[in-house]
């Protein structure tokens, strides 16, 4: 392994920059308030888009190349024309949607029963494909690293989230843009069977931080430790095990229902820990619930000053306590160590 490998390995991994595309939403900084009535008459964030191409996208890979764009924005990864500030094969995409495509692939799988493959449209057999949100990213914005889509279930987010961290402390890429979104449409109401559905996307940017130090650019939040486990109460003591410290807040999983968060502190009675439900607000985010989390925590942390001593835990997935096949959890710090 080369100096700088053994160095991106040894380096903390940090939040930079965050973009949203969610109707209601001004900017992350609002992922902690409640939506304002009417946000669903909202103007729709896709409308932030132009350019030739659009036609062929589906609604999901609409709202992920907004919030991909803001977040390289707020990042400083682009300039004021959109083009990269630094070299494409530096930075790659991590993807996490459950339902991303689910439209496109229903309507093509309906026109194949009706008029053979015959009926189908060479322009958007491509958007079947699982892995077109984080591949129009990184040809959008000439991204030229590592690329990857996780449709993971419920973890998914928060898996999304650490698969960069691995990739960048491996010395593959310097830097990684993470993208959770979910749409909203009649196909993704039949597949996933409930009421309440997010419709949007988030993206951070997250970085090693001698990256972010060389750029001098800001630093959001740290990334600290990342457990998947098949009950929520392992994962979590997994990561509190690695860091013991203070709780200030759980982002807590989807119809949290039956688990529990650890003491906020020493001494503090188990289940102490605020909590934040990001589904109860926005609609079951599935895949894009983790990512949500994460830009969350930096917003909360940010407000906090960024001291290294606070702490966000965000777990997705309750595991065998919620009829779950895993859960996740990751501690989300206050700058770095």
């Amino acid at each position: 392994m080369s100096d700088v490998r053994t160095a991106a390995a040894a380096a903390e991994v940090v939040i930079t920059g965050i973009g949203t595309a969610v109707r209601g939403l001004d900017g992350p900084g609002q992922l902690l308030e409640p939506l304002p009535d009417g946000h669903r008459d909202a103007a729709d964030p896709v409308g932030r888009l132009s350019g030739r191409g659009l036609r062929y996208k589906d609604r999901a890979t609409k709202l992920a190349m907004v919030a991909a764009r803001d977040a390289l924005r707020d990042a400083s990864l682009t300039d004021e024309s959109g083009g990269l500030t630094v070299p494409g094969e530096s930075v790659g995409v991590s993807a996490s949607t459950n339902y991303g495509n689910a439209d496109t692939v229903c309507e093509t799988v309906s026109t194949i029963a009706e008029s053979t493959y015959l009926g189908t449209s060479p322009m958007m057999l491509p958007a079947t494909s699982s892995n077109v949100v984080a591949s129009w990213i990184a040809i959008t914005h000439g991204l030229r690293g590592a690329n990857l889509t996780l449709c993971n279930g419920p973890t998914s987010g928060l898996d999304a989230v650490n698969w960069a961290r691995v990739l960048i402390r491996s010395g593959r890429v310097e830097r990684m843009v993470v993208v959770g979104v979910e749409p909203d449409n009649p196909a993704v109401r039949q597949v996933a069977g409930v009421p309440a559905l997010f419709d949007g996307a988030v993206a951070l940017v997250v970085e090693s931080s001698l990256s972010a130090g060389a750029r001098g650019v800001r630093v959001l939040a740290g990334l600290g430790p990342y457990a998947r486990r098949g009950r929520h109460a392992d994962a979590v003591s997994s990561v509190r095990a690695v860091r013991p410290g203070p709780v200030g807040l759980w982002c807590v999983p989807e119809h949290p229902e039956g688990v529990r968060a650890p003491a906020a502190g020493l001494g503090a009675a188990a289940g102490s820990v605020p909590v934040h439900d990001l589904a109860a607000v926005h609609g079951s985010a599935s895949g894009a619930l983790g990512v949500l989390q994460c830009a969350a925590a930096a917003v909360w942390l940010s407000s906090r000053s960024g001291a290294v001593e606070e702490v966000v835990l965000a777990s997705a997935g309750t595991g065998d306590a919620g009829g779950d096949d895993a859960s996740a959890a990751l501690l989300v710090t206050g700058g770095v160590r």
